[in-house]
């Protein structure tokens, strides 16, 4: 029996060993595996920690580096020389104060107030047009105005329609300005309802594209240029008091005085003359008006184009108005219309093709004697 519990006191200690060494090897593993999760943990938070910082950086970096937002970031005006660029539209009739909120919107400038106080500096600023322009982002206010002011800056551009012109002529200006193609053009002429063509124009456009110049901005189509003409046409007679029932005949009338007298002071004469032939039941015997139903230059006409009854323009044989205006007359010529000069003439002849000096006459046989000298001019300067 001793040696029974002799044995068991020698089993005990080397059981009891081994558990320590078991149990410490556990202790190791754990410590390991705790070291490592706060490894992780401090890699994820470290991670994190910059995620957001990069986050803070992009959302509000533009503070930090004067973005667009100049009010929001306590920037009053910008200082550097500019970035980038903004498209941005100045639209007719717009104050200073609207150009600054325009700006503003767009980050070309820092704040409203910067830019009102620019625009007051500088003397030129009341003459920026109306268009489109390119500007760059973050430009000080005073650069601002000075570029609104640059014709370089403006995306749009000037179309100038001069008086006198037909429907033709006018619809080859547009296409070759706006690098439309010409039938592009003529299918808006031939659309009375997309270019807004008054009903008092019976379909026809002739002598309704007012002669002006317009701003086109980038995206314009041949129609709503033929509208701006077709309304500036009706702004201008409704301006001038002319009653709606009159307008296409002060039209028709203000076109022959437009490509029958070249110098200002002729025109009221030949409108005199024109309401005094009418008044006369005479033929009004109008070169242009031929000419312009002929398709060919006034000063090309032949004594058989003016006996020519088949032409609905001949004045010569059709008594009255032509069928439409022959071109679109300016605002000189319609204010010669309402108010002509006083006088009796029945006739006029421009007797220096250069110069355009014109001689009026109230008898035929002086009217003659007048032709005898653009005759002689003639002669004089064909050789």
């Amino acid at each position: 029996m001793s040696d029974l519990f002799a044995g068991d006191t020698r089993v005990a200690p080397a059981e009891s060993k081994s558990s320590r060494s078991r149990g410490r090897a556990q202790e190791q593993r754990e410590r390991k595996r705790r070291r490592r999760r706060s490894i992780w943990v401090l890699i994820v938070a470290i991670l994190m920690v910059v995620g957001a910082g990069y986050v803070v950086v992009e959302l509000m970096g533009g503070m930090f580096q004067g973005g667009t937002d100049g009010a929001d970031s306590g920037v009053e005006d910008y200082t550097g020389v500019g970035h980038g660029s903004a498209e941005v539209v100045i639209e007719p009739g717009d104050t200073g104060a609207d150009m600054a909120a325009t700006l503003v919107s767009a980050g070309v400038v820092a704040t409203e107030k910067a830019f009102n106080e620019a625009f007051a500096a500088n003397p030129q600023a009341a003459s920026i047009q109306p268009g489109t322009y390119n500007l760059l982002l973050e430009l000080p206010a005073s650069d601002a105005v000075v570029a609104l002011l640059n014709p370089s800056s403006r995306v749009s551009f000037a179309l100038t329609i001069p008086e006198g012109l037909t429907r033709d002529q006018i619809a080859t200006k547009i296409s070759e300005k706006m690098a439309l193609p010409i039938e592009e053009v003529t299918a808006a002429i031939a659309d009375p309802a997309a270019i807004g063509l008054p009903a008092e124009a019976n379909g026809n456009v002739e002598g309704w594209l007012y002669p002006a110049t317009y701003t086109i901005e980038p995206d314009a189509s041949a129609a709503s240029v033929l509208s701006q003409m077709t309304a500036q046409t009706v702004a201008v007679l409704t301006e001038k008091g002319v009653p709606q029932d009159q307008w296409a005949t002060v039209l028709n009338k203000a076109s022959m005085v437009e490509r029958e007298a070249r110098l200002p002071e002729d025109r009221p004469k030949v409108a005199r003359a024109i309401e005094n032939r009418l008044a006369k039941e005479m033929p009004l015997a109008v070169d242009s008006s031929v000419a312009y139903g002929l398709g060919k230059p006034g000063t090309g006409l032949s004594t058989a184009d003016t006996q020519d009854a088949s032409n609905p323009y001949n004045t010569y044989k059709h008594l009255g108005l032509p069928p439409t205006p022959i071109a679109s007359p300016g605002a000189a010529s319609i204010d010669a219309v309402l108010a002509p000069a006083e006088g009796d003439w029945l006739f006029w002849v421009t007797v220096n093709l250069d110069s355009g000096e014109t001689l009026f006459a109230t008898t035929y046989d002086d009217h003659q004697a007048n032709v005898e000298l653009l005759r002689a001019w003639q002669a004089e300067n064909s050789k």
